[in-house]
């Protein structure tokens, strides 16, 4: 067994290397046949299926075999399969197709918590807050149905149609629908909202190719409130786009200026300009980071901080400074290729090492944690020997992400070994929902959602209920830990509340007016 394993191993490898010759490199290898890559390849390839010991799919082999290579190269080259594209670039391209709902298993039960506006669904008719008990004449309730399963049912090429049966709690009647799918909007502007009478903020989620207009409609909505000052929330934003990125900014810079420039060995290089007259150019602007900003984040808080344009707050960013290039394959794949690295416009590249391996690069965040630079601006790591300067004449570093102008320590005071369980448990939704599927008139009793976020209270006897509820679902009551953690559980209940009354424009004015580093923001501008 242990020979067949390795033999199968050998050869992977080897059909590996061959291929990737094969596809990337195209040119005459010396050999003593004098083959070409091409030919060597398709002679591994007949040679692995003539002869292996075992049953292979050589598709499946060669998905593998493309993937390790590539896995090889950087942390950030990949190999894309058929089967996996769609979904893969649903997120940038910003838009998918289906029923356009949103939803969740509650009790074995598909509830719509929230019909996507000027979708389909809201166009035949469902309302939040509908059960869906039939798909196609298939019954749904009851069968321990996954959100997988419910996804399968739902999505669907655009103009094919769905029978979709609910039942309205309201009316205490089961309805049917025939719903035309059709493209439903990824929205990478996750919320925007005046905090006060001049405060704005926008919370981009990523950088897809729909998020300039929505940056652009958003800001220009605040504008039209009063903004005088703007909070740019790229927390846990894992990039995108670069062009994305750079069209943002253009919004924030005036003048013709350098946002940011590639080169490679192959690519020559390439800037990246601001070109118009931008209608944020005469605002204030701090930009939230964490180590969760990445890429395209890192590009628009490292382009604003080098021209002094706005103030960076929170923690050091990813530190992700390589620019991949998607390439289709005849078979429905694709290749991601790192072919660049970014430069900032200070000239700093901030891609942080990955010599030890991809397992190392990923495991940096929590290594941060280790030793204490999530916690201490004193413990952040700078490479002296790679520093720049802003426009107006900071000091700022390369070769490893974006260090903020100023510090916000990651807040473990509430944490408790009693509030991981009630997070890991799904505590908080799994209440709230089944709560507010009885209450939700009282939720949605409030004006808006800034009228919720002042309002609405949670009291002792709610917070009870709770605790009554995790401890019948599997979280007992560790008192300690419950009062450690009473804040943030108190907190997290609101905000769940919110979310599901006043979707994300409520989750987070809950979320941010306890939040350390949007309060940094707050009090710098004032």
């Amino acid at each position: 067994m242990s020979e067949q394993r390795n033999s199968k191993s050998r050869s992977v490898f080897l059909f590996g290397i061959a291929l990737a010759l094969g596809i990337y490199i195209g040119d005459k290898l010396s050999s003593s046949s004098g083959l070409s890559s091409e030919n060597k390849m398709e002679e591994i390839l007949n040679h692995i299926n003539s002869n292996y010991v075992d049953t292979l799919n050589l598709s499946e082999v060669q998905d593998k075999a493309i993937s390790s290579l590539l896995g090889e190269l950087d942390p950030h080259s990949s190999y894309i399969p058929a089967s996996e594209l769609k979904d893969v670039n649903e997120d940038l391209e910003g838009n998918f197709e289906g029923i356009g709902v949103e939803f969740r298993i509650l009790n074995d039960t598909v509830m719509v918590m929230h019909v996507i506006e000027n979708g389909p669904s809201e166009k035949a008719g469902l309302h939040d807050g509908d059960r869906i008990i039939k798909v196609n004449d298939k019954n749904i309730t009851g069968i321990k149905i996954t959100n997988s399963d419910v996804m399968k049912l739902l999505k669907g090429e655009g103009g094919t149609k769905v029978n979709v049966t609910v039942y309205r709690k309201a009316i205490g009647k089961s309805l049917s629908y025939k719903i035309t799918r059709g493209k439903i909007p990824i929205h990478s502007i996750t919320t925007s909202y005046m905090y006060d009478r001049e405060i704005g903020y926008i919370l981009i989620d990523r950088f897809a190719a729909n998020t300039y207009d929505e940056f652009h409609d958003a800001a220009d909505k605040l504008l039209k409130a009063g903004m005088k000052k703007l909070v740019i929330d790229v927390r846990n934003n894992p990039g995108g786009y670069l062009e994305t990125a750079v069209d943002v900014i253009d919004e924030m810079i005036s003048g013709e200026k350098l946002v940011v420039y590639t080169e490679g060995n192959h690519r020559r290089k390439q800037e990246y300009k601001t070109s118009q007259s931008g209608i944020l150019e005469d605002l204030k602007i701090a930009v939230l980071i964490n180590e969760n900003s990445a890429s395209a984040a890192e590009i628009l808080s490292g382009a604003l901080q080098d021209w002094d344009r706005a103030d960076i707050i929170g923690r050091r960013s990813f530190g992700k400074g390589l620019v991949q290039e998607q390439t289709p394959i005849s078979d429905g794949s694709a290749v991601r290729l790192t072919v660049a690295r970014y430069y900032i416009p200070s000239g700093r590249c901030i891609q942080k090492p990955y010599i030890k391996g991809d397992k190392s690069y990923f495991e940096d965040t929590y290594n941060r944690e280790l030793n204490g630079e999530l916690f201490s601006a004193d413990s952040i790591k700078i490479d002296k020997k790679k520093s720049y300067k802003t426009a107006g004449g900071r000091p700022v570093y390369g070769g490893g992400g974006i260090i903020p102008d100023f510090f916000v320590p990651l807040d473990t005071s509430t944490n408790s070994i009693y509030l991981n369980k009630l997070f890991a448990l799904n505590m908080f939704s799994d209440f709230c929902y089944n709560y507010a599927d009885a209450n939700m008139t009282k939720l949605k009793s409030f004006k808006s959602a800034a009228d919720f976020n002042v309002q609405y209270k949670v009291d002792d006897k709610l917070i009870n209920e709770f605790t009554l509820f995790a401890s019948s679902h599997g979280v007992p009551l560790d008192q300690p830990g419950y009062t450690k953690s009473k804040q943030e559980i108190t907190k997290q209940i609101k905000a769940t509340f919110a979310r599901i009354a006043w979707n994300d424009e409520g989750l987070y004015r809950v979320i941010n007016q306890n939040d350390p580093t949007f309060l940094k923001a707050i009090n710098l501008f004032q």
